[in-house]
């Protein structure tokens, strides 16, 4: 049995329904959020109704407000939305789903002006909203609304919406709209004074309606001839093309873009192209396209599809070349991040050791771990990369980044005794002198436990 001074629901409630009233009022002094959650629930007791109340009364109260919610208040925002949503769902969902669906929808409703008074660079408030997006097609399943009612819903928030909530509710909520409330839809935005080719919710929403017609014309006039052209543009366009079956059309789509005129190509597009060319019974030409892909990208499902389609015992030599082709790849970082994750450590080591003046210190997140897998059998691939941490931080003088320096600095000592000989790079004696010379007054390095 748990202590009686253990924090359970069981030891509270031997508190008594007096005592733990007046803790709430207590610990809920200065904090809104808690104040707002006993406003919830008290309303809860006293019926539905109540519940929608208090919730309007906090959503209006949010659209009215024009404070900026900085980083150091955005948890506890978010928090209290959600709070707001969760009361929607759970509370007021189950006994009158009517009233939650008006609610959601003035929940979705704020994201515009929550966005511009909010910074939300981690994505919190915006994962909120995303949820709530989920819970309206959910409450309109169990409402039911009339098609058409639904679909003028959608059209007085699709000119303003600067987000993209609307247009991407229009697939979950195509059952409910059905092919009138759909035709509605588009023949009201059709209706409006507005560019459709300028306004990205307008145009994506008439992508969204084409799509959830299957209407593949229509989702392609809607794309620009710029977008055609763009990798991402092709690759949805040739993957509708594929699905109706229309192969006569899908090779020209697909190859829309210009191949040579590239900087990154996206992975979707070199898979759909890839798809197609199998379509078209091009096996060996698709082949040939796995590997042009994975020669310049090294991207790993490009190497695992193109061997999986090798006779037995070919597949050996093959990843060979390969990770041979992966060594003496242009970008360092983007070959060991390659090798680890292949993964081929005495590849990786190897890489490291005979290419070590490219290691870039700045991405820790890569070196790091990357060092630590290899400590064991690649001791001196490891320092390296170690290394290259502690150098870029003190060069750079990333003060935050001094006690990781440190410690890497004391797991080189640590590997210093299990390599047999270091040439040609410096001894860890010889590493740690030039370091004292060159950074030597860097106090907040060397007094982090060195």
């Amino acid at each position: 049995m748990a202590p009686k001074t253990t924090l359970n629901a069981d030891n509270l409630a031997a508190l008594g329904a007096e005592r733990l009233a007046d803790l709430l009022i207590e610990i809920t002094k200065g904090n809104a959020g808690a104040k707002r959650r006993l406003r919830l629930e008290l309303a809860g007791e006293v019926g539905t109704g109540d519940v929608a109340r208090e919730i309007r009364k906090r959503l209006s109260a949010i659209a009215r407000s024009r404070s900026f919610v900085d980083w150091q208040g955005r948890n506890a925002f978010a928090a209290d939305l959600d709070m707001q949503r969760q009361a929607i769902v759970g509370q007021v969902g189950p006994t009158d789903p009517k009233a939650a669906f008006e609610l959601i929808w003035r929940f979705v409703a704020l994201a515009n002006g929550v966005y511009e008074r909010c910074d939300d660079s981690t994505g919190r408030v915006q994962s909120v909203f995303h949820t709530a997006c989920e819970d309206l097609i959910d409450l309109s399943e169990a409402v039911e609304p009339d098609p058409i009612v639904l679909a003028d819903l959608l059209l007085t928030a699709l000119p303003d919406d600067d987000y993209g909530h609307y247009p991407a509710l229009i697939s979950g909520l195509a059952p409910m709209l059905g092919t009138e409330g759909l035709q509605h839809l588009r023949a009201g935005i059709a209706a409006l004074d507005e560019d459709v080719s300028e306004n990205y919710a307008l145009r994506t929403a008439l992508e969204e309606i084409a799509d959830a017609e299957g209407d593949t014309d229509a989702y392609i006039s809607q794309q620009s001839d710029l977008a055609r052209k763009s990798f991402r543009g092709a690759a949805e366009i040739a993957q509708r093309l594929l699905g109706a079956g229309r192969l006569e059309e899908v090779w020209a789509a697909i190859n829309a873009p210009d191949e040579d005129d590239r900087g990154w190509i996206p992975y979707e597009w070199e898979v759909t192209r890839i798809n197609v060319m199998q379509a078209m019974g091009q096996t060996d030409a698709a082949r040939a396209f796995m590997w042009t892909c994975f020669a310049r990208s090294l991207n790993a499902e490009h190497l695992r599809a193109w061997l999986a389609g090798l006779p037995d015992f070919e597949d050996v030599a093959a990843e060979d070349q390969a990770l041979e082709h992966a060594q003496g790849f242009e970008s360092f970082t983007t070959a060991l991040h390659f090798l680890m994750t292949w993964p081929a450590f005495a590849q990786a080591a190897a890489l490291i050791t005979s290419r070590a003046a490219e290691i870039d210190g700045n991405h820790y997140e890569l070196l790091g771990p990357a060092s630590e897998a290899l400590e064991e059998k690649y001791p001196l691939a490891a320092t390296l990369l170690k290394r290259g941490l502690i150098n870029f931080a003190l060069k750079n003088g990333r003060v935050k980044r001094y006690p990781h320096a440190a410690r890497h600095l004391r797991e080189c000592k640590n590997l210093a005794a299990r390599i047999d000989a270091f040439a040609p790079f410096e001894t860890h004696e010889a590493f740690v002198a030039d370091l004292r010379s060159v950074h030597g007054k860097k106090i907040s390095f060397w007094g982090s436990g060195m």
